[in-house]
């Protein structure tokens, strides 16, 4: 199972000047200590269902491109962009360009978004459930066309692009993987089967794990899609890791492990992540081996 670390908070002493250093301290740490990927939220507001909204949250690919020149090894993504946050043609070139300067680092993390608040605190439109995952089934195709050979049209029902060109190319070929985020068994994880290289997925158990795992295999068996290719990934948000216990830490990853789940992201939550991080470190290969 591979491990890596998801920055949930910006809420750090001495921010927002020592954001900065902060962050960079996390990258060094992550990419020395065996970890496989570092991801960011993409949020414009901090999350108003578990933390104070008017918290510090810096944008998404900004950061990324930061994180990019303080790591060497890591993959970097979103956890997940929200499809309406930028045009999909602007997206994939977004992607291309972190994985350029990354070396072949990035991934597309993307997902239906839902957060209503910082879309009309801002301005940004948001429209209904069903028509955001007709846009998120667009922006994947977008995406993928405009990281092959045509660069010709796109015509979809709300999105027309006349020359999808994107010079240069990433490096990964034939694209950057494609995650897709949540557990919604009629749409996302149809979505996954399609379209994704991986999926992340929102469940407490063992049992909720393979229930969604199951979900997802039939879809694959529908769409004709390899099931085993896609990469199973979970956010982790056990209570092991807060506590400090890190062999019930393994046991719960390895219990996780067992059922099919081949990732997991962890949250150092609080003032002092670099300190969490520090203390998963030493158990990274043994998650590794499960």
């Amino acid at each position: 199972m591979e491990i890596g670390v998801h920055v949930a908070s910006f809420t750090w002493p001495g921010s927002p000047q020592g954001t900065a250093a902060n962050l960079g301290r996390i990258a060094e740490v992550v990419d020395d200590g065996g970890f496989s990927a570092l991801s960011v939220m993409d949020h414009w507001f901090q999350m108003d269902a578990y933390f104070d909204a008017t918290e510090p949250m810096l944008e998404g690919y900004t950061t990324l491109g930061y994180l990019a020149a303080k790591t060497s090894r890591v993959r970097l993504g979103l956890l997940v962009t929200g499809v309406t946050y930028r045009h999909p043609g602007l997206l994939a070139k977004t992607v291309t360009t972190l994985d350029v300067l990354s070396g072949g680092r990035a991934e597309l993390g993307i997902g239906a978004a839902w957060y209503e608040r910082e879309h009309v605190g801002l301005g940004v439109p948001y429209p209904p459930l069903a028509e955001r995952f007709e846009r998120l089934e667009e922006a994947l195709q977008i995406c993928l066309q405009m990281w092959s050979d045509n660069d010709g049209p796109y015509e979809g029902t709300h999105y027309q692009l006349t020359e999808t060109l994107n010079s240069p190319q990433p490096i990964q070929q034939p694209n950057p993987p494609i995650l897709i985020g949540g557990s919604g068994e009629k749409k996302t994880l149809r979505l996954v089967a399609k379209y994704g290289n991986a999926c992340n997925l929102f469940v407490g158990t063992p049992e909720d794990a393979t229930h969604k795992l199951n979900v997802l295999r039939d879809h694959c068996e529908r769409e004709g899609t390899d099931y085993d290719a896609i990469r199973k990934t979970i956010l982790y948000t056990g209570g092991a890791l807060a506590t400090g216990d890190m062999d019930a830490f393994v046991s719960e990853l390895s219990d996780l492990a067992a059922v099919g789940i081949e990732g997991a992201m962890i949250m150092p939550v609080g003032p002092d992540p670099v300190a969490i991080i520090e203390q998963v470190a030493p158990v990274v290969g043994k998650i590794a081996e499960l």
